[in-house]
């Protein structure tokens, strides 16, 4: 039976290495030492010097559905390989959807996920506000002082609902959950403040079954000080507050400011608050320190009850001692309350010399 040419090329090979001295060998030589059988140049042709018109094809069909920056190198499209493969064939140019995958890397693209990083116009006084709460926030524990990051979680559906994430479970038991995700009557959804002390690394979630309001909000921060702040704290004299720019605690929201005037009355505690700059809030301390590790603790597990969202949350820790605490808030809490320029004028409140409406300090009323 003859020997195939890459077997005699094999056994062309010299069993010992060349002089340096001896004459360098020719093309084919070479290519019988290196055991190759074809000739430079050899072999088959790439698709798009077959068909010239492949690339521009393709080019076509990404035009309408290209997402990316007109200067990034880096691109990506909505539309799957598969789908551009059978659009291509279409026109007349055959081609599998892995070539078209190996196309589209070697043209810059690739497969990508949404990124988080709109946060819209920034304040020329951004990083200046930033710094101002670094300070404050300094300063108070120097001074033995509490400093608080305070916020609203993402509002849950309470019921047999999929959640995000998996967890371990024997092989072919996954939990079972409602196809849908429309709210079950009785139930709503579970609305989760949180307060995060910034120096001792504990927080307290209150999970609200009503309306995310300032009165929830303040209510939030009152049960906090009482369950953990007072006894943290015993001889405190004044707490700094950090929050958002918006929502219930938001800068411009008059009943947050009226809530915390009664909390103020109520604790004889001064309260400075310091709100973040608009577009800002996933600087809030209490997003990356408090609020991720609950998510990540509840990952792939139905909130069924407002008491498993509660023992979920109060089961959170972390390798660096995070220490959390929970409880339901049954209160129901009106929306659409005003608040009246008499009242706002009844306020204890002094503005910062700074960016007055972002820091401000209220004191208690005298009684």
């Amino acid at each position: 039976m003859p020997r195939s040419p890459r077997r005699q090329a094999l056994r062309a090979t010299p069993s010992a290495p060349a002089n340096a001295n001896s004459p360098q060998p020719t093309n084919r030589s070479a290519a019988a030492v290196l055991g190759r059988v074809r000739r430079p140049g050899g072999g088959r042709k790439a698709l798009t010097v077959l068909n010239p018109g492949l690339l521009r094809a393709l080019e076509e069909l990404l035009e309408c559905g290209t997402r990316g920056h007109p200067e990034s190198a880096l691109l990506w499209t909505c539309k799957s390989t598969a789908r551009l493969a059978l659009e291509l064939s279409g026109r007349s140019h055959p081609v599998s959807a892995r070539t078209v995958a190996s196309l589209l890397k070697s043209a810059g693209y690739s497969l990508q996920s949404n990124a988080k990083t709109k946060e819209g116009s920034s304040h020329p006084d951004r990083n200046a506000q930033f710094e101002y709460i670094g300070r404050r926030v300094l300063e108070f524990q120097r001074r033995g002082q509490p400093a608080v990051s305070v916020d609203t979680k993402k509002k849950e559906l309470v019921g047999e609902f999929k959640n995000a994430g998996r967890e371990w479970r024997p092989k072919g038991e996954p939990v079972e959950v409602n196809v849908h995700d429309f709210p079950e009557p009785g139930m709503g959804k579970a609305i989760p403040y949180g307060i995060y002390d910034l120096a001792t690394n504990e927080g307290w979630v209150s999970v609200g079954i009503d309306h995310d309001t300032a009165r929830f909000a303040v209510a939030s921060i009152r049960r906090w000080w009482k369950a953990m702040g007072s006894r943290r704290f015993p001889k405190a004299t004044e707490l700094l507050i950090t929050a958002d720019g918006g929502g219930s605690n938001g800068s411009r929201n008059r009943l947050w400011k009226v809530a915390l005037q009664e909390l103020a009355d109520e604790l004889g505690l001064r309260l400075v608050i310091c709100h973040f700059p608009p577009g800002t809030s996933k600087w809030n301390k209490i997003e990356h320190r408090l609020f991720s590790f609950i998510t990540n603790n509840w990952r792939g597990r139905p909130l069924t009850t407002y008491q498993v969202i509660v023992n979920l949350i109060a089961s959170t820790t972390t390798r660096e001692g995070l220490v959390v605490k929970a409880a339901i808030d049954t209160k129901r809490y009106e929306t659409g309350e005003k608040i009246t320029d008499e009242q706002m004028a009844g306020l204890n409140i002094t503005p910062a010399r700074f960016h007055g409406e972002w820091n401000y300090t209220i004191r208690p009323r005298s009684v």
